[in-house]
């Protein structure tokens, strides 16, 4: 089985994918930069060559070259915000669904009964590899950015059923599915949302933050390769 693992600006933090081949896939939608080893995908959501900021994300190019390379099965790990004290920063996290109300499909020219479905096919088999506790069955809400959400939309989120926010996921999550690919999604908790706790929510904070949890980050991707390879 072919499988791509697609994270955020971390997977360039860590050394875990240096040996790695540079590909470049030319698609309909754009070229998209990954790296490669073997039957294995490494895909940097905001770009390897530039970091582009959430809602200026090419996410048909990304899954499009997914797709180009026979990739059957996608591993997703995105950095969100917590709208509870029960799911601190630095936890790791696994996605049973998700909510979006401005849905991405590749079909433009008609009404679709596509119905998205998270299979998470490897979650078990990774969870009991992982020196890392993993909460799961967390419901996943995304905002569209590029700012954090305000208090009173973390409380709507909230309201709604969503332990998670985020700006990336669910677009990845509609054309994965919509493709027919098998998806597993993690999250890592950087930072509790807006309003969920006292300490006061900045770029400068959410970066010290991100910082402090590359070391789970590194330790959690290094271990999934690990699973990918007994996998091929």
């Amino acid at each position: 089985m072919k499988i791509a693992i697609i994270s955020g600006t971390s997977i360039e933090k860590t050394d875990t994918f240096e040996d790695w081949q540079v590909r470049s896939v030319q698609t309909e939608f754009g070229k998209v930069v990954v790296k490669t080893d073997g039957k294995h995908v490494a895909m940097n959501r905001h770009g390897f060559e530039r970091a582009l900021p959430p809602h200026k994300i090419n996410y048909r190019a990304n899954i499009e070259a997914l797709c180009q390379l026979e990739v059957e099965s996608v591993v997703t790990l995105s950095s969100v915000g917590s709208v509870t004290v029960d799911i601190p920063p630095g936890s790791l996290v696994s996605c049973q669904d998700y909510m979006s109300f401005a849905p991405m499909t590749f079909i433009d020219d008609r009404m679709s009964a596509f119905a998205p479905v998270i299979g998470n096919r490897h979650l078990e088999a990774i969870r009991s590899r992982c020196s890392q506790p993993i909460l799961t069955g967390k419901i996943y809400m995304q905002t569209p950015g590029p700012r954090f959400e305000t208090r009173a939309e973390v409380r709507a989120v909230k309201a709604l059923g969503g332990d998670l926010v985020g700006m990336t996921f669910a677009n990845e999550a509609d054309l994965i599915l919509e493709r027919g690919l098998d998806l597993t999604a993690f999250c890592m908790v950087d930072n509790y949302a807006h309003g969920v706790s006292s300490s006061q929510l900045s770029l400068e904070a959410f970066r010290g933050l991100v910082a402090k949890n590359q070391a789970t980050i590194n330790c959690f991707l290094s271990e999934l390769v690990d699973y990918l390879r007994i996998c091929s």
